[in-house]
């Protein structure tokens, strides 16, 4: 087992690789609510106080907001957003890229465009890289850099036994336990990854520095060690050896296990987790029913930012109908929180799976 001091990322020592990624400029403060003459909407308590900042990026005209999946912030403070997309506007972007003042800077990825899923940003020796999932009728993952050029794409391990004859080569969004469906990363001390099938096997690979297929594991079902629906997941370095915490979506809960895949803990209590983040001893995770839970080192509940049960149930009639109709959200709650990630000052950005899109950010109160 590696510890986390004697692991590397990429060639980096573990605690490196963490210093690199928050080794960046200040930002400048954030223009409040009240500046703008609105009073300010704040959600949470005590060190874990925010202010809302709901559609916080501004997107040029000639481009048109979608489902909004997962958010990723580089190293100089930029955020990254991708969208499910469209899949017949095949010109259209599903990344766009925005500075630490919410101003658009670039955009790519049409390729993903009806099919877009998670996004995640490592810094490795030779700079830093996005890594990207895809579903439907995409069924790939893919390492590009931050300008949008390609490394490499992968499409189902078909060595891994689990997958139908041809799904490697698929292009129809063919669902069921044999079909490849990926989902989100997590990065290893080794350099190497983690990659959920959340939507297909229901299954956890793990490859190595070289993006090699090495192993999986888990399986469907409800016990320890199995999900229904692993659609997150992130190396957890907060106890003293690194493990690899898996948001276990329909089952509502949270699963720790050790990086050879070893079940280590449950902690149940979630309604639809989608994804984990952790900044310092805090793990983030985004809930798909209209709330975002932070925990501390010891894995207690802290704060449930939106927590709202007579909201939610609203969310959740009339078969989510509300996620398509802007006019009726309210401020301060969220719809279905997809993916939720930290920047290096503390302050959360929230990608919500609903219709119209919406990316909000939730400035820190110190």
């Amino acid at each position: 087992m590696l510890t986390a001091a004697a692991g590397v990322v990429g060639g980096l020592s573990v605690n490196e690789a963490m210093a690199r990624k928050w080794r960046w400029r200040r930002r400048s403060p954030a223009v409040h609510t009240e500046k703008r003459g609105k009073p300010a909407v704040v959600v949470g308590s005590g060190e874990h106080t925010y202010e809302v900042e709901h559609d916080w990026p501004t997107l040029p005209d000639k481009y048109s907001w979608q489902t909004t999946h997962n958010v990723a912030v580089d190293r100089v403070g930029n955020l990254y957003v991708i969208h499910e997309g469209n899949r017949k506007l095949e010109d259209h972007p599903s990344i766009f890229v925005f500075d630490s003042e919410g101003r658009f800077v670039r955009s790519f990825g049409s390729e993903f465009q009806g099919g877009g899923h998670g996004l995640e940003i490592r810094s490795e020796l030779d700079g830093e890289f996005l890594y990207i999932t895809a579903y439907q009728h995409l069924k790939n993952f893919a390492k590009y850099d931050l300008r949008g050029e390609r490394v490499w794409l992968k499409r189902a391990p078909m060595e891994s036994g689990l997958y139908a004859d041809g799904e490697h080569q698929a292009t129809t969004g063919t669902w069921g336990r044999d079909r490849f469906m990926p989902t989100n990363f997590a990065f290893m001390p080794d350099g190497g990854f983690m990659l959920a099938d959340g939507y297909g096997s229901f299954r956890i690979h793990r490859y190595d520095a070289d993006g090699k297929w090495m192993s999986a594991f888990g399986s469907p079902g409800k016990d320890d060690g199995e999900f229904n629906l692993p659609h997150g997941l992130w190396l957890d370095a907060r106890g003293d050896e690194p493990e690899v915490v898996v948001a276990d979506r329909v089952n509502g809960r949270l699963q720790w296990f050790t990086l050879d895949g070893e079940h280590r803990r449950t902690k149940d209590g979630f309604i639809l987790p989608a994804n984990c983040d952790v900044y310092g001893d805090t793990l983030l995770v985004p809930d798909l029913s209209a709330r975002i839970t932070l925990l501390d080192r010891e894995n207690r509940v802290v704060a449930q930012l939106g927590e709202d049960p007579a909201w939610r149930e609203a969310v959740l009639k009339d078969g989510m109908a509300l996620r398509t109709r802007p006019d009726e959200w309210k401020a301060g709650r969220f719809l279905h929180p997809h993916d939720a990630c930290f920047d290096p000052d503390g302050n959360i950005f929230v990608a919500e799976w609903v219709a119209p899109g919406r990316i909000t950010r939730l400035a820190k109160r110190s």
